[in-house]
């Protein structure tokens, strides 16, 4: 897995990159939680997260936001990462110039950056969202949501109530009619604990059905 330091708007940023076999294959960046509560790039659902996307043939990159690893500058309250992440998803599409679908995906801190980037970037598809801390950060700039997506919860979820998800998917859905689905993995914490196959299947079943929507016409 080539490893890569990409040129932000703090510094250099150290990210890890995956590319697709097939040409014009999709892309995706994923985001990595709370930098300042021991997120990275190497946590576990993140991780979980990129091999997913990486094994339905995305070209795929994962990153630390600015002051983790090897990522110069330091935490900004969610502004510079979303730079960060902007700036990213730029280096990701000059190696992949003409990719069928465009997607982000994150874990906590970083799907509330995840669903930002998605109001900044009009060519994004589709979203993978885990645990988005909807108790903890204010996400109404998503009015509207522009693009549908996968929203992730654990009922045992410690740190994110499942009712604060549910009501911000509830939300979202509500905006124009846009299908969110929202999804609560019985028995998983915030950090999916024994639970991240489980996890990892939802979104391998949402991806495919994403791209591939005849054949989900055809089986039903």
């Amino acid at each position: 897995m080539p490893e890569v330091l990409i040129s932000g708007p703090a510094g250099r940023i150290e990210a890890r990159y995956q590319p697709s076999k097939n040409r014009n294959a999709p892309i995706a960046i994923v985001l990595h939680p709370h930098p300042e509560h021991g997120g990275t790039m190497n946590n576990k659902v993140s991780y979980a997260l990129f091999r997913t996307f990486v094994e339905q043939g995305f070209s795929t990159l994962r990153f630390n936001f600015r002051g983790v690893g090897r990522s110069e500058g330091k935490f900004d309250r969610g502004e510079g990462e979303l730079s960060d992440a902007a700036a990213c998803l730029d280096w990701l599409q000059v190696q992949n110039p003409e990719p069928r679908q465009c997607w982000v995906a994150g874990f906590s801190f970083g799907a509330w950056i995840c669903m930002q980037l998605l109001m900044r970037r009009p060519e994004l598809d589709g979203f993978v969202a885990v645990a988005p801390p909807a108790n903890l950060y204010d996400f109404t700039f998503l009015a509207p949501c522009p693009v549908p997506g996968l929203v992730l919860q654990g009922d045992q979820d410690e740190i994110v109530p499942k009712e604060s998800v549910q009501k911000l998917s509830q939300r979202l859905a509500a905006q124009r009619g846009l299908f969110i689905d929202y999804r609560v993995i019985p028995g998983a914490d915030h950090f999916f604990a024994g639970q991240l196959p489980t996890m990892t299947d939802h979104v391998v079943g949402y991806l495919q059905a994403a791209l591939n929507p005849m054949a989900k016409v055809v089986n039903a």
